[in-house]
């Protein structure tokens, strides 16, 4: 029996597929990239925003037509989207045949087989389970859906932020880490597989190792983790700014496998929003972070997101906004309108914003943010940059790859030409002679 998947969403969302993936192989059953040739196809769901729940559901909607007019038997629904909304879903969208919660990914070779031989046998009971999200097994085996030289690494599920937009805490339950000799030996395991860039992820990195060894322990893992592997690039996302230790600035800074690249999420500036959003620190722990990081780490990174829009954002909140991304000049930036989204505190907040405002607001700040990018990429030309190739294209005759000031699908690519071809994995060193928009363009100078 052949299984498809579909996987949504963020790096945390595709490393649940790669479990599933691992044990539904280990179960006997055979993965195929072709919709078409699949028996039962699995769309793991984001749910954070309205638009990832109509990614979801338009995915779902396509996967249907396959039941209809191809050999499809079954699909089954997983991730944020069967957690949030469980049963519903077979309400809304009957073609759906399992949904399991994000605690119920173990159960992904329990979900095939009773589809499957119900179906067989003519019955037309559904398969749903929902187990308690802040119980389950974190980790396992996995499947790398990455290229082979780069994977990301979990170190805890769940969140305790709680901050007023965001649904998360409900869907992927309170913030738990995974032990530290559980995470290094993953990390030993991806190095064997010939990973070279390693990217740690969570909800909230920087909370990692309180709830079980009660500190913040990131610096340290980090530092277990360039002991024990020769992993050459370690990379930082999802870093909040009010949990940014000594400790862990000493870290990236003195440790060379550290990348000086930090994804510090800060949503807003103005205290009056951060108050009402029910982050934690004000605007002048925000500038004082962000100063703090550049001090202390020279040509640090910094990427960051913004909500603009949120319930109660008057003119002068957004100004303050626009006068600070002028001052900062991040090297990225992300710009999202306000989701209005059910069980979140500011659901039910007065003074929502005319979603034409919101657009116009994140036109502004984007267009804002693609100036200062344009700016600060001009000041690399004719230097030299450390690449990981990830590839060539025969059609423009150019390998293209990526700094370490570039996160994996997030941000920008440097294309470079050189005589030789160069293998994905590789590190070369490229001057840098042209940029376009959020992209370099030079040529190899000589590998490492």
């Amino acid at each position: 029996m052949k299984i498809g998947f579909v996987s949504l969403g963020c790096p945390k969302n595709q490393l649940d597929t790669e479990v599933m993936l691992h044990e539904i192989l280990q179960a006997g059953y055979e993965i195929t990239p072709e919709d078409i040739e699949a028996d039962v196809i699995i769309v793991n769901t984001c749910a954070f925003i309205e638009s990832a729940k109509q990614e979801a559901i338009d995915n779902i909607l396509d996967v249907a037509w396959l039941k209809k007019h191809r050999k499809l038997k079954a699909i089954i629904v997983t991730g944020c989207l069967a957690e949030r909304y469980g049963e519903e879903i077979f309400k809304e969208l009957p073609e759906v045949d399992a949904v399991l919660g994000v605690g119920s990914i173990h159960n992904i070779v329990e979900a095939i087989e009773a589809v499957t031989v119900k179906k067989k046998k003519g019955s037309k009971q559904k398969y749903f389970s929902h187990e308690d999200k802040d119980t389950v097994r974190l980790g396992g085996e996995r499947v790398l859906t990455t290229p082979e030289y780069a994977a990301y690494i979990k170190i805890a599920e769940g969140c305790d932020n709680r901050c007023a937009y965001c649904a998360i805490p409900s869907i992927r339950g309170k913030f738990r880490s995974r032990p530290m000799e559980e995470l290094v030996e993953e990390a030993k395991q991806l190095e064997a597989l010939g990973v070279r860039e390693l990217t740690v992820v969570a909800q909230d990195i920087t909370r990692y190792g309180l709830d079980l060894y009660g500190k913040y322990s990131l610096a340290e893992l980090l530092h277990r983790i360039t002991e024990e592997t020769t992993i050459p690039w370690i990379r930082l996302l999802y870093c909040y700014p009010d949990k940014i230790t000594d400790e862990l600035i000493a870290e990236m800074r003195d440790n060379p496998r550290i990348l000086k690249y930090i994804d510090l999420p800060l949503q807003h500036i103005s205290d009056h929003m951060l108050t009402a959003m029910n982050r934690h620190g004000d605007g002048k722990t925000v500038r004082e972070v962000v100063a703090k990081l550049r001090r202390e780490i020279p040509g640090i990174i910094i990427r960051t997101t913004f909500i603009v829009g949120f319930p109660g954002e008057t003119e002068e909140d957004f100004v303050e906004l626009c006068e600070f991304v002028k001052e900062a000049k991040f090297d990225h930036a992300g710009v999202f309108t306000y989701s209005r989204e059910e069980d979140t505190p500011a659901y039910d907040f007065p003074d929502q914003i005319d979603e034409q405002v919101k657009q116009d607001r994140m036109d502004i700040l984007m267009r804002m943010q693609m100036d200062i990018n344009e700016e600060l990429n001009k000041k690399k030309i004719g230097s030299v940059v450390d690449v990981l190739c990830e590839d060539f294209d025969p059609v423009a005759e150019v390998h293209f790859g990526r700094s370490s000031a570039d996160a994996p699908e997030i941000d920008g690519k440097v294309y470079f030409r050189s005589e030789e071809r160069i293998a994905p994995g590789s590190f070369v060193r490229v001057k840098v002679r042209e940029v376009v928009e959020y992209d370099l363009y030079g040529n190899i100078v000589t590998r490492k």
